[in-house]
């Protein structure tokens, strides 16, 4: 992943658990603009978060922020 991506769900997650708290669920698509302006960056997260990870369409911010701390 690249780091700008990394970056980004981070700082989404950070500003979904500071409003919303740390149960907040989200999508892959809540890091990007509802106008697809970047679809290679949008296929990245997609592959990440569904090939690569698995992942239900909702899952915790929480989750999601340590996963991509992690690395993984």
């Amino acid at each position: 992943m690249r780091d700008t991506l990394r970056a980004k769900i981070i700082t989404v997650c950070d500003k979904k658990i500071e409003q919303k708290g740390e149960g907040v669920g989200l999508s892959f698509y809540v890091f990007f603009a509802n106008k697809n302006d970047d679809p290679e960056l949008l296929m990245e997260a997609a592959t990440w978060w569904i090939s690569t990870h698995q992942l239900d369409h909702f899952e915790k911010a929480v989750k999601i922020k340590t996963m991509v701390q992690d690395g993984l």
